[in-house]
């Protein structure tokens, strides 16, 4: 019976420090998608999905235009792609050169990765922000990584430029810093569309940085061969279909939804994220329905026993047919049928 890894026999010692590859490639390291070597960046990988999965869901948020909640509503792959060329196509018209970082900073919402798909396009460089690192690791981040741009909401602009409460600061020409707003870059961008300017796979993707707990924040740099090399390890052993539906909620500015979306990417997955707050993430799954939930063991646990107790409570029958519903699909599961029932 195959295990998950084996030892490099070249590399195979009497002690415990044996080099381990995983079984299903044990003499090379994958660095490219085996149905798609020629894709080596996401620039490569966007191309690739906008063309294939054009006319399929890809980007849904629940939140409305009046900042309400309602019914999820979807961006296909294609019209993804449409903005992500006016986005990048902005940052070059407000002079943002080649090779610059461009500061995320919001929660997981189709504008992230729809920036995030620009620098890409663009070769620039992406840096994620987030509130938990505090705003003096915030302005150390912005000044050590040189970001020309930032994207965000109006409340974390305050805190990043300064201003009231609520409102969007005004601030004069000669601080050198100027407030547009997405709407209005995405239609400087589409009167002024610009050429792609793609990277190569050894170029600087995203410089992810840590929250500093032992000092300032440190940078991982990134490249494009880094995580297409990622994804595409993980395509080896986990197919994913457009019809499946995946619910976005862990931080984009952590390298686990990062590369998961790179992966979720190349196999056309509808990405569907949660309003924003967590108290209210099971009511986002209920809306939602998705096939594919990545988390941390803390939440499953505590879904796994939401569930457990609501079950127990229901009274003998529904317990039972519960049970018969759950083994049934378990096995399905365990013999390759992943459908619902």
């Amino acid at each position: 019976e195959q295990g998950y890894s084996v030892v490099l026999p070249e590399k195979l010692k009497t002690g415990k420090w044996n080099v381990y590859r995983s079984a299903r490639s044990p003499f090379k390291l994958v660095t490219r998608f085996p149905d798609h070597p020629d894709i080596g960046t996401l620039h490569d990988n966007f191309i690739h999905a906008v063309d294939t999965f054009r006319d399929y869901k890809y980007l849904g948020t629940r939140i409305q235009a009046d900042g309400t909640v309602g019914e999820y509503k979807w961006m296909t792959y294609g019209e993804a792609g449409t903005a992500r060329t006016a986005i990048g196509s902005g940052l070059i018209y407000h002079g943002i050169p080649k090779g610059s970082c461009i500061g995320l900073y919001f929660i997981n919402r189709p504008e992230w990765l729809i920036v995030d798909h620009a620098c890409s396009a663009y070769s620039l460089v992406s840096v994620p922000l987030y509130d938990t690192l505090g705003p003096d690791a915030v302005k150390y981040i912005v000044n050590h990584a040189d970001v020309k741009a930032i994207f965000c909401v109006p409340q974390t602009l305050n805190s990043v430029v300064g201003g009231k409460e609520n409102e969007v600061p005004s601030l004069p020409p000669s601080t050198g810093i100027q407030i547009v707003t997405y709407t209005k870059l995405l239609s400087q961008g589409r009167r002024n569309l610009q050429p792609f300017s793609p990277p190569k796979p050894d170029d600087v993707a995203t410089i992810c940085y840590t929250s500093g707990t032992t000092g300032t924040p440190k940078g991982v740099v990134l490249t494009h061969g880094n995580l297409i090399a990622n994804a595409a390890g993980c395509s080896t052993g986990t197919k994913f279909y457009p019809s499946d539906v995946y619910i976005s909620y862990l931080p984009l500015a952590h390298i686990y939804e990062r590369a998961y979306q790179v992966a979720l990417l190349y196999f056309g997955v509808a990405v569907g994220f949660y309003q924003g707050d967590n108290m209210k993430l099971m009511d986002d799954l209920v809306a939602l329905q998705p096939t594919i939930f990545c988390s941390v063991p803390r939440l499953y646990n505590r879904i796994y026993a939401g569930i457990v107790n609501a079950v127990k409570s229901s009274g003998p029958l529904k317990e039972r047919l519960f049970n018969a519903a759950y083994n049934s699909k378990k096995h399905a599961i365990m013999n390759g049928k992943h459908l619902h029932l």
